[in-house]
């Protein structure tokens, strides 16, 4: 039987993601955002945790922790970079190591710049990567304990995986990408179509999550640094590409 995912709203604008494995039970928890949101999905599914896979020690992604594994003795997967400043950490993991949800197996890329250590979480054959916030929607995490070429490269790093895998982020922020990434590429045919779905998604209260990396080459402004029309935009034609995305990070923090 496929993963299953089941996706729900946490904090003001946090997603909780939940990954299940049918064939023998296992469910890791994204990220904990809260406890109580993850407890009334795990209600709603019906599902037993058994793991939490951290992207990054931000709060927002981890003080649900302790509850969780107070209350389900879960494992706690998270960065090595970064597990001095995660309470709870069973299991520390880095760039191309593999971590087992059952039957099913996560490459871990190492996609810092956000955070010093943040990674994500790659299930190749179920066409799954768990982002957390180095890529959004058409957008990217802030530049806050790396540097801009860092976070270009784990950008760039994401761009490379299989134009049909299906992303899954940690914040609900792509209609304000929209209307930032609309003021370098007004005339992108594929950001204005994602722009009239992002629209009616939210109008009829659903997330704009997940998306295909695919689509998000094609409209999201962050991964574009090294297309001329928008290195061109900004001003910064024929620069190097890590340049033209920190010009972009850059008005993005102004807007």
């Amino acid at each position: 039987m496929p993963a299953q995912v089941h996706l729900f709203p946490c904090l003001s604008d946090n997603f909780g993601v939940l990954l299940h494995d049918p064939a023998t039970g296992a469910t890791a928890a994204i990220d904990a955002p809260e406890a109580a949101a993850v407890e009334a999905a795990l209600q709603k599914t019906g599902w037993k945790l058994s793991d939490i896979l951290v992207t990054h020690h931000h709060a927002d992604h981890t003080d649900g922790i302790a509850e969780l594994k107070e209350r389900h003795r879960c494992r706690v997967i998270a960065p090595r970079a970064e597990a001095s400043r995660i309470k709870h950490v069973d299991v520390v993991v880095g760039e191309g190591e593999s971590v087992q949800l059952g039957s099913l197996t996560a490459k871990v890329l190492e996609t810092p710049g956000h955070t010093s250590g943040h990674i994500s979480y790659y299930f190749a054959p179920e066409k799954l990567a768990f982002v957390g916030d180095t890529l959004f929607s058409i957008g990217c995490g802030r530049v806050i304990e790396g540097t801009m070429p860092m976070m270009w490269h784990s950008l760039d790093k994401l761009r490379q995986l299989p134009d049909d895998t299906q992303v899954y982020c940690g914040h609900e922020y792509t209609l304000a990408n929209i209307r930032f990434a609309l003021t370098i590429e007004p005339d992108n045919a594929a950001l204005r179509a994602r722009a009239k779905e992002a629209e009616q998604q939210r109008a009829g209260g659903q997330p704009t999550i997940p998306v295909t990396i695919g689509a998000e080459k094609a409209a999201n402004v962050f991964l574009r640094a090294d297309v001329p029309s928008v290195a061109a935009a900004v001003g910064l034609a024929g620069k190097p590409p890590e340049v033209v995305f920190a010009e972009i990070r850059e008005r993005k923090n102004r807007s």
